[in-house]
């Protein structure tokens, strides 16, 4: 076990838990930020995506020991902070979520990417969320908000 400072939505955290912990599981269990969901837990489904920096990652992979000083942004931290965000309109204005265990992920992808390309092309889109299952098949909606957020940007 060490202890970890953090920094995460704004704040700071201070956890006890083992170097190889998986940043997911120290979210999830340690901090009680839901919202980020378990899905594959190898990196492939796109179910724990957060922001490193503003980067999209997938928290199951990384340990909390390879956090450093970076800036964690879970969606909750995203949602508080941007609760106008073209991305979270357009998810709503295309009613993409139906189950919505994989939106989290995808909403922070769909951020991320478009913090870093802001007019996409269609090809770029859903390149850029094909790492992101989706267990109910809403991808023509998903790709429909990710192009009314970049319009709206």
């Amino acid at each position: 076990m060490a202890n970890f400072e953090i920094h995460i939505n704004g704040k700071h955290a201070q956890v006890n838990v083992d170097p190889a912990t998986p940043l997911l599981w120290v979210l999830r269990d340690h901090l009680n930020l839901v919202g980020t969901k378990y899905g594959c837990g190898i990196a492939q489904c796109g179910a724990c995506t957060i922001h490193l920096d503003g980067n999209a990652i997938r928290s199951c992979m990384l340990p909390i020991a390879g956090v450093g000083k970076a800036k964690i942004t879970t969606i909750e931290g995203f949602y508080s902070e941007n609760p106008d965000h073209p991305v979270i309109k357009a998810w709503e204005a295309h009613d993409v979520p139906q189950c919505g265990y994989c939106q989290a992920g995808q909403i922070m992808t769909a951020a991320a990417f478009l913090e870093n390309n802001p007019k996409p092309e269609d090809e770029e889109i859903e390149f850029a969320m094909n790492g992101n299952l989706c267990r109910c098949g809403t991808y023509t909606r998903i790709k429909a908000a990710v192009k009314s957020a970049a319009q709206n940007l």
